[in-house]
């Protein structure tokens, strides 16, 4: 488990919605958040703005919010931190905004191999976490080099849906870090705020999927060639 986040400005600042963010299918906003003096600014997923899907259950926000516990949970820390809590538009995720290079995304980030332990380490949360829609553009740099794996609101599905951009490292032997990073989650099991987040089937699955990756001991591959999101950025 990695050290606590202070989470403190992110769930109880007051939040003014800067604009609307484009491109996005959902309602999802910029939002800035100041508590005390301190502010953050932030990205705001209210459930209110979800449309409704007729693969996945409603809920991507609490699901958004699954997705940075469980890269807690596993020692990774590739989610920004993500809270669910009120906002103007209702109850919501809020994740802090990643200052990032937008030109970048996984194909350019790929080319440099500063990235690859990072990469690796996303290539395997995408498989426990059940990522749908893992697209190049939802790989981030920071001014610090750090990669932030952002919208994972359609993941957690009991049903085994991976779809993703991340294939680079198919059939190459788990890095000891990853593998312990599954060993504690196995024998530690889901900690509370992730497995509140989950009903039951999607704790189970979460854990199998988990389990069948240490098993293997192996980055899995796509024999069918299909599980890629669209656009692939």
């Amino acid at each position: 488990m990695t050290a606590g986040v202070d989470l403190t400005v992110l769930r109880g600042g007051e939040m003014t919605v800067e604009g609307r963010m484009p491109y996005s299918s959902n309602g999802t906003f910029l939002v800035r958040i100041e508590l005390d003096g301190d502010e953050e600014l932030a990205i705001y997923k209210p459930v209110a703005a979800e449309r409704p899907l007729w693969d996945y259950p409603s809920g991507l926000a609490r699901r958004e919010v699954a997705a940075y516990e469980l890269s807690r949970a596993l020692g990774w820390d590739l989610v920004p931190p993500t809270v669910l809590r009120d906002g103007p538009f209702g109850e919501g995720s809020v994740q802090r905004f990643v200052d990032a290079d937008f030109s970048e995304h996984y194909f350019t980030l790929r080319e440099d191999e500063a990235h690859d332990d990072a990469f690796r380490r996303l290539c395997a949360f995408d498989i426990v976490a059940n990522s749908g829609d893992r697209k190049g553009g939802h790989c981030l740099v920071d001014g610090d080099g750090r990669i932030w794996a952002i919208d994972n609101g359609l993941s957690f599905h009991q049903e085994f849906k991976v779809r993703t951009v991340i294939w680079d490292y198919a059939g190459e032997p788990l890095p000891s870090e990853v593998a312990e990073g599954l060993i504690a989650l196995l024998d530690d099991g889901l900690p509370g705020p992730l497995a509140e987040l989950l009903d039951p089937f999607e704790r189970d699955a979460a854990l199998t999927r988990a389990g069948a990756l240490l098993q293997t001991a192996h980055f899995p591959h796509d024999p069918t060639g299909h599980r890629y999101p669209w656009p692939l950025v």
